[in-house]
């Protein structure tokens, strides 16, 4: 990795984050246990380490705002317009992968 200087680093990562969360929000075909089954980490995922990151700072974020923040709009929302009801595969895929998943997925 190239020497960067600490600020830089950080204005990298936080763009690479910004990338990815407006990618998510495109591919609202890609459901969220897909994810989990594939990369062992989701949408909800992502609004966790959001959540946590913010109070390791001090910084008061409710579980709602965070996920706002990932979803940009109310968690609500976004799965009646997006998320459909996983199939018995998506479920069993689910269940097999969970020591892959996310320490913070809250799933294992």
């Amino acid at each position: 990795m190239a020497d960067l200087d600490h600020q830089t680093r950080i204005e990298l990562e936080a763009a690479a984050f910004r990338g990815l969360v407006e990618h998510l929000r495109k591919r609202t075909d890609v459901q969220n246990i897909d994810l989990m089954n594939l990369a062992g980490f989701c949408r909800n995922c992502l609004s966790k380490w959001y959540a946590a990151a913010a109070r390791e700072r001090g910084v008061e974020l409710s579980d709602e705002d965070a996920r706002i923040a990932v979803y940009g709009m109310p968690y609500s929302e976004w799965k009646q317009k997006h998320q459909k009801e996983a199939t018995p595969e998506q479920q069993k895929t689910f269940e097999d992968t969970k020591p892959l998943h996310a320490e913070i997925s809250g799933h294992r």
